[in-house]
């Protein structure tokens, strides 16, 4: 590692599912935007052959990949991508098809990650997507990535968060069903989530930013005209995250709430489930947000796309969203010991 680099947090960037688009988008990412270099470095857990491969989807040499034998080996040069093989040669995976081994390659990349934050060889994980069926196939029944992670670090209050410019979007139910999320949307499940986003806006040095927590019913229950939850559960949440000293506000309707989030009026916004949040933001936003899994020790930041194996292999992928995730995780990693810490201060744990 060169003399400048040494001060940047290194970052276990996962090749995700190797069927799909994330050799690709890797390839793109660490070799046409040696910007990056500046601010992070980029180790990629995966496999050198699947990797090659993305190079030569994307046009690049295939021949610019260094196998290395841990993260602190990292040379960090702009031209050549620097991997840590995990398992055998997922040469043989067809691309654009579901299989098997490729979603047990992007679990077992995942699993290496967070061994390596845990053991305090990386600061921070970026993760390319992977593909929930083909993961499941491959014998890991985890509904995704994030679950996995808080899995791995043996978290149990964990938010799913989208996030573009100050914009931050959690989420208190996500990878279930509708009718689960419901179930889920409990009075301890609110406490806990507001306490996430209490925790991120102390250490970012905004305690006093604004929490609106969306309603689970349309127009927040209208005055239970429409349901009984947001006023039995989520209105309850809020008053005691008020006690505790946030500037929390809700349940609000979130076809209020949300647009005028993108707006500027606010920065922090809970959804109550997956599709709540999500379409949303990525009508709105698409390449320009990405996801965050805040309540993890260690930053870890993803696309908002999946696997796309329709336009696999085909050199068209386009790598903003997880360029974007680098940047992100290089932000916050030097401070996410802050978050962290604010987080179990703030749930009675430290």
């Amino acid at each position: 590692m060169t003399t400048t680099s040494a001060s940047l947090p290194i970052l276990a960037v996962t090749l995700g599912d190797v069927a799909g688009v994330g050799p690709e988008i890797t390839a793109k990412t660490l070799l046409a935007h040696p910007e990056l270099r500046e601010i992070c470095v980029p180790v990629v857990i995966g496999d050198l052959d699947a990797m090659r491969r993305g190079l030569r989807q994307a046009g690049l040499d295939e021949d610019a990949v260094r196998v290395i034998g841990s993260p602190r080996a990292a040379m960090n040069d702009p031209g050549v991508v620097e991997l840590i093989q995990v398992g055998a040669s997922l040469a043989d995976v067809p691309v654009g098809e579901l299989s098997p081994a490729a979603g047990d390659g992007a679990y077992r990349f995942v699993v290496e990650a967070c061994r390596l934050a845990r053991d305090g060889e990386v600061d921070g994980i970026v993760t390319a997507p992977l593909n929930k069926a083909a993961m499941h196939a491959g014998g890991h029944k985890w509904p995704g990535h994030t679950e996995l992670l808080a899995h791995e670090f043996d978290v149990k209050n964990y938010s799913l968060v989208l996030s573009a410019g100050d914009l931050y979007l959690f989420h208190l139910t996500a990878h279930v069903s509708l009718q689960q999320a419901i179930a889920d949307c409990t009075p301890e499940r609110a406490d806990d989530v507001l306490t996430l986003a209490g925790a991120l806006v102390t250490a970012l040095g905004k305690p006093d930013t604004g929490i609106g927590l969306c309603g689970l019913n349309p127009h927040a229950g209208e005055n239970r005209i429409f349901g009984d939850e947001d006023a039995d559960v989520l209105a309850p949440a809020v008053e005691r995250a008020r006690l505790r000293g946030l500037n929390a506000h809700g349940p609000l309707p979130a076809d209020a709430v949300i647009p005028a989030a993108v707006r500027g009026k606010w920065d922090v916004v809970i959804a109550c489930y997956h599709d709540q949040g999500h379409a949303p933001f990525k009508a709105v936003y698409g390449d320009d947000g990405v996801n965050i899994t805040v309540g993890l020790p260690v930053v870890r930041v993803s696309v908002d796309h999946g696997t796309a194996f329709d336009i696999a292999g085909r050199g068209i992928a386009r790598e903003a969203s997880l360029v974007l995730s680098c940047r992100r995780a290089a932000e916050l990693a030097p401070g996410w010991s802050a978050v962290w810490d604010a987080a179990q201060v703030t749930a009675g744990v430290a």
